[in-house]
């Protein structure tokens, strides 16, 4: 039932689908489950606190957000293999200036380049050229490139910590340098080689309006996607990803503190949350695809909500097997239809403009949610009450996106 319109839509793409997805493993290098991994190893060289780390990666992930807003949209003015390898470049660089870093302001614009290289660009371009080359397909082929995402949480932790145990976290920043430099620039000239096919296909599309009647608009520029009310009702859903899930990534060995857990019980069971990430990503693929992403989105907070509470009133440490499923069940759903909401609510023709706006608002939650949790467990509100706040910041902010999905677009008149 799933797997046959897969496997229809690699045999008829599979280099661009295969490039979406490598484009979002690539990005692993400036995600906080990678970056996250070399903290306790730079804390103990630099004799840096927890809150001085976190404050160093708040400001170089506040900095990428800000460059992003001028950086992101200029995947729309160049062409996608020219942007893709300065992207590769700019990774490589990003890694190969970790090991002579020397101080804190180093670390912060280290951080900076990590983040903006690859949580941003990286995985802006994975899901834009999805996102702007599938019509039919669109959500199958938005689950295939965010595949790359779990399946980069199942292996690159593991494997950095060896290295970094064995060589130390310079050598291994070094060595993904060398790594990324290696395979990227082939992989992206091979997997691109029939980009003047499908870019003319794409521009057709644009032309005839094919693609926009899929979507029922017409392409929107970001500024009227900002006069667009629907918008800013939308936001505290597509936020509350990167803000709850990035918080408690960054503060599970916290939590497990807090109610007296192995931490290792918890960082353990990522293979679990990245199995059912993976495995709800193929679904909501097909869903999207079937119901569109619209419908679809609505359905994706509940999971979310459920994890905060199950993390918060669990006792027994076993409940954290339900916690990862139901965060992997959230993270696999929204991911995948929040990137196909944007093409089916604006279009195309101007997506890389509008997705780099969200993109940044997404990118700042992710530093803001870390702070918050990490500000509301130094004033002593217990774990348990945190969470219940979390998931009725949630439920709240379903109700505003139902709503939001339920409204008459507004003028699109520029």
């Amino acid at each position: 039932m799933f797997i046959n319109p897969y496997k229809r839509l690699i045999a008829r793409s599979p280099h661009l689908l295969g490039f979406g997805f490598l484009m979002v493993f690539y990005s692993s290098v400036g995600q906080t489950f990678f970056v996250g991994v070399f903290g306790p190893a730079i804390q103990e060289e630099f004799s840096l606190t927890h809150t001085a780390w976190g404050s160093i990666y708040m400001i170089g992930t506040l900095a990428s957000a800000i460059v992003f807003i001028w950086s992101g949209p200029l995947i729309d003015r160049y062409r996608l293999p020219v942007f893709t390898l300065s992207v590769c470049a700019f990774m490589v660089v990003a890694c190969a200036y970790m090991p002579f870093v020397s101080g804190p302001l180093m670390l912060v614009s280290g951080v900076f380049l990590l983040r903006h290289a690859g949580q941003g660009l990286a995985r802006h371009v994975g899901t834009i050229s999805m996102g702007r080359y599938f019509d039919r397909g669109r959500g199958r082929a938005l689950a295939i490139a965010a595949l790359g995402q779990p399946i980069a949480e199942a292996m690159l932790p593991f494997l950095a910590v060896t290295a970094i145990a064995a060589v130390g976290w310079r050598w291994t920043y070094g060595g993904v340098a060398v790594l990324l430099a290696l395979f990227s620039f082939p992989t992206v000239v091979w997997l691109l080689r029939g980009y003047e096919q499908f870019h003319e296909k794409y521009l057709q599309s644009i032309r005839s309006g094919s693609d926009s009647i899929k979507s029922n608009v017409v392409s929107w520029t970001r500024k009227m996607v900002l006069r667009d009310s629907r918008f800013y009702l939308l936001l505290p859903a597509i936020v509350a990803t990167p803000m709850v899930a990035t918080a408690f990534f960054f503060h599970h060995l916290n939590i497990a503190e807090y109610k007296q857990w192995d931490a290792s019980w918890i960082t353990g069971n990522y293979l679990l949350y990245a199995g059912t990430s993976i495995f709800t990503n193929v679904i909501a693929g097909s869903f999207i695809d079937r119901f569109s992403a619209i419908k679809v989105f609505q359905y994706t907070m509940f999971p979310l909500a459920l994890a905060a509470l199950t993390i918060g009133i669990a006792g027994n440490h076993l409940w954290v097997l339900l916690y990862m499923v139901l965060l992997g069940l959230h993270v696999g759903f929204s991911q995948t239809s929040g990137s196909a909401l944007m093409p089916e609510l604006y279009g195309v023709e101007h997506l890389g403009s509008v997705k780099s706006m969200v993109s940044v608002l997404a990118v700042l939650s992710s530093a803001v949610g870390p702070v918050i949790i990490g500000m509301l467990i130094d004033r002593g509100l217990s774990i348990q009450t945190i969470c219940i706040l979390i998931a009725s910041y949630i439920v709240f902010a379903n109700m505003l996106l139902v709503l939001a999905l339920r409204m008459v677009p507004s003028s699109i008149e520029e």
